[in-house]
């Protein structure tokens, strides 16, 4: 069983998907780390050189790739990951999918203090905004929802999320 994480950037899906993973004893990815691996470029320059749309291209192969490998795991999504190319769909046949929902207040707050805010391509335009963050919370909702499980901010730990997954039945392997 493959365990996803999906929500906004700044929810803590690499943070919670490294801490969970090692609570079960499996395996984690992050889908951004793959991606970079793979195209031998961070994100922000594959943005800037090839743009979104090949960047999301990129993305769904590479989803794609990781959730057709045998064994359990638990990746960490990019924010954007289940709005595009059906991704949600390859999400929920292959694993779980948990959603880290997060205020925007909060996202906006764990933004503003990190460093890596120039990394990530689409919040380096806008900076850790509210306004931005809210106009994207409310396009990526409607796929966010569709998630399995979901795990709001105030009880999101690896603890809860395997209580989460055991008292909903879902066993690894």
């Amino acid at each position: 069983m493959k365990i996803y994480l999906i929500g906004m950037p700044g929810s803590g899906k690499t943070t919670l998907g490294r801490a969970l993973a090692e609570h079960l004893g499996v395996p984690f990815l992050d889908l951004d780390a793959e991606i970079v691996a793979r195209a031998g470029q961070v994100v922000s320059a594959i943005f800037l050189q090839h743009g979104e749309a090949y960047f999301r291209q990129l993305e769904a192969d590479t989803l794609r790739e990781i959730a057709a490998q045998a064994g359990p795991l638990v990746l960490a999504t990019g924010g954007g990951t289940p709005c595009f190319h059906h991704n949600l769909t390859v999400l929920k046949n292959s694993g779980v999918t948990v959603w880290l929902d997060v205020p925007v207040a909060v996202l906006t707050a764990r933004l503003a203090a990190a460093a890596e805010t120039n990394s990530r391509p689409l919040l380096a335009t806008s900076g850790p905004s509210e306004k931005w963050l809210h106009e994207t919370l409310s396009i990526r909702t409607q796929f966010y929802q569709q998630a399995q499980l979901r795990c709001p901010a105030d009880a999101c730990t690896a603890a809860a999320v395997a209580a989460q997954l055991a008292a909903a039945g879902i066993a690894l392997g």
